[in-house]
């Protein structure tokens, strides 16, 4: 049957048509799309993350020198934080993840709310191409399989079982007994470039870059860190040393060593007045009934030599006083007693890592552990306040120091602390004969130091007059010598408030009480007679 010339007409614009899609398809190949993403996302690279990252993504770029842990190094596609197994890429969606929440503990930002979901996508395309890995499209990273969460977490039984892993595959060798990164292992750890590694403080699940909630954890046990230390347990479930459940169990415990919140930060540290006696040592049962507050803190990078690294991400304060004395108490985890000559070695690849700010590395010496608090040399009326980095010489900060000695301090020792003037960062003047007392104890982990010093004060030119009702200036410094910390190289705080409670009087709470009771009274009368009748009103007023 032969075509008719309608037929033909529409034979051509099939066949133009598909000499059009040959022609577009020939121009512009398949990988485009990924062309264009990663040509995009390389200027959003340059432009936000190769500072840290370098230009080759190497983990190598002009700020790495201040970081540890270092930046990410593209190049060799080995990451920490996945849904994979140990030794597998990454999926897109585990980069992606990175990417927006960042990774907290690290110097990693999250970007959600920086960067447009569009400028994400394209530099996740461009932080593949560092690697020759991602470009083998025949093995396609798969996540992992979780079995899910056992219930009664929280239970006795649930966290002893917890416990019992976490003793018996060896988790307590870096991570120590409490948990707080400091087990005889510490002081060894190094990632595979050779760079030390912290063992991850299990108390602070706010700071883990993985997220820090039981599942979080039970994958990164799953998966492992590849390129640190920390290995995958997943053969201890193929090899039937515990089972799915047991390992849960685990991540369970992990979870229950850290408050149930984050701490939250409050700007006015509360001294509530005490009749009894005021407590003088770290251990003391009052504390125990006694408000905690968080005070975070971060390096100093104001002046030379700068630090970046500190190792205490925060202090806990409590304050308590009798009206004629105050006794504070500072504590804070500290991996290590310092001066520990077991920390040397790490000191030193510390100081390699990211001392190189100003000059050559010091030579790594047994350091102290140091804590300040400070405060102005007078309550100030309004809010001005000296500067907070130590003050200045013409206008000091009155300061308590205590420095932890060879062996450690403990509670029978009182002379570790000295009250002086801070007249800038690197000027501190002891002041003798002041009366501040202070008692120390180191505990697995963690410091925990207690001082304390009469409210009034004689010498009122160098020594802050503590008064009651009164908001008080504070800060708070502290040193880990076994991180290579002393002189400049610290952690600061910025200016928080310390106030001296006075118990509230009766009458206080009594008349309000009685304001409202009569208020309520009288409310009652003029409903009652709102609800009269009105004949019973016209008969009295008839009478």
């Amino acid at each position: 049957m032969g075509m008719t010339k309608a037929d033909r007409r529409m034979d051509g614009w099939a066949d133009g048509a598909a000499l059009l899609a040959l022609l577009l398809l020939s121009a512009y190949p398949p990988i485009r799309l990924s062309a264009q993403d990663t040509t995009a996302g390389r200027a959003v690279y340059e432009k936000w993350c190769a500072g840290c990252h370098g230009e080759t993504g190497a983990g190598d770029g002009p700020a790495a020198g201040t970081m540890l842990p270092r930046p990410r190094d593209f190049t060799g596609a080995i990451y920490q934080i996945r849904t994979t197994a140990s030794g597998q890429l990454p999926t897109d969606d585990d980069l992606r993840l990175a990417i927006d929440r960042g990774l907290p503990g690290t110097a990693m930002p999250g970007w959600k709310d920086q960067l447009s979901e569009r400028d994400r996508r394209d530099v996740l395309a461009y932080l593949k191409t560092f690697s020759a890995f991602f470009a083998d499209t025949t093995q396609r990273p798969e996540p992992l399989v979780f079995g899910k969460e056992p219930g009664g977490g929280t239970s006795v039984d649930a966290l002893r079982i917890g416990r019992q892993f976490y003793d018996s595959i060896g988790c307590r060798k870096c991570h120590g007994d409490r948990g707080r990164g400091d087990g005889p292992s510490a002081p060894t750890l190094k990632d595979d470039a050779g760079f030390p590694v912290f063992a991850a403080n299990l108390t602070e699940n706010w700071r883990f870059n993985g997220g820090s909630e039981v599942a979080d954890i039970y994958r990164r046990l799953r998966s492992g860190l590849d390129g640190t230390p920390m290995p995958s347990f997943s053969d201890l479930i193929d090899q039937q040393f515990l089972t799915e459940a047991e390992l849960w169990r685990l991540a369970q415990y992990v979870r229950s060593l850290s408050p149930a919140r984050p701490p939250e930060v409050r700007d006015v540290i509360h001294a509530r007045q005490v009749a009894a006696r005021l407590p003088t040592s770290p251990d003391d049962s009052v504390w125990g009934r006694v408000e905690r507050y968080w005070v975070p803190l971060v390096g100093q990078v104001m002046r030379k030599s700068r630090w970046f690294t500190p190792a205490a991400s925060g202090v806990w304060v409590q304050a308590v006083h009798d009206g004629q004395q105050l006794a504070l108490r500072v504590s804070w985890d500290d991996r290590s007693q310092s001066p520990d000559s077991a920390w040397l070695e790490f000191t030193d690849r510390v100081l390699e890592t990211v001392a190189r700010d100003d000059s050559t590395p010091p030579a790594p010496t047994p350091w102290p552990d140091q804590l300040a608090v400070q405060f102005p040399l007078a309550i100030p009326e309004g809010f001005e306040r000296p500067f907070f980095l130590m003050g200045a010489a013409t206008r000091p900060v009155y300061q308590w120091r205590w420095t932890s000695t060879p062996g450690g301090v403990r509670e029978d020792s009182l002379s570790a602390a000295v009250a002086g003037l801070a007249r800038g960062i690197d000027r501190f003047d002891p002041l003798p004969g002041t009366p501040l007392s202070a008692q120390a104890v180191y505990d697995q982990g963690e410091w925990r130091v207690v001082f304390s010093r009469s409210l009034a004060t004689a010498d009122t030119a160098n020594q802050l007059h503590l008064r009651t009702g009164r908001a008080i200036p504070v800060a708070f410094f502290a040193w880990d010598g076994s991180n290579g910390e002393t002189g400049t190289r610290m952690a600061v705080s910025t200016w928080y408030f310390l106030a001296l409670d006075t118990p509230v009087r009766a009458q206080v709470f009594v008349s309000p009480i009685l304001a409202a009771a009569l208020a309520l009274g009288l409310g009652l009368t003029l409903v009652r007679r709102a609800q009269r009748p009105r004949s019973q009103i016209r008969r009295r007023s008839d009478a």
